[in-house]
């Protein structure tokens, strides 16, 4: 079964694009799809994983690191309790063959 979640965060779009460029192209073992939508408070990131698994490691070896890395040099506090976390069960997910990062 699929481990997803949808996680709101206090970023913007200047701050998400950093993040993406510097965790790199290459897709992370396990990732099934990530969409990131803009709202008022900020971002949310809608995320489905082979397993929680993938996830843990994924969240733990690379984008934590980036992200303290980002905060720390905008001078901004990498506090947890700004984000907002919800797991939720995926019936299905219907996935197109193109890469749209651009849209």
């Amino acid at each position: 079964m699929a481990y997803a979640f949808i996680h709101d965060v206090p970023a913007d779009e200047a701050m998400y694009r950093e993040i993406r460029k510097r965790l790199g192209d290459e897709t992370p073992p396990g990732l099934v799809a990530h969409v990131v939508i803009r709202r008022e408070q900020g971002l949310r990131y809608v995320d489905v994983w082979e397993t929680e698994a993938d996830w843990d490691r994924f969240r733990d070896e690379r984008a934590e690191p980036v992200v303290d890395g980002i905060l720390q040099e905008l001078g901004i506090p990498h506090d947890h309790s700004l984000v907002r976390f919800e797991q939720i069960e995926v019936i299905d997910a219907w996935l197109g063959d193109h890469d749209h990062s651009a849209v």
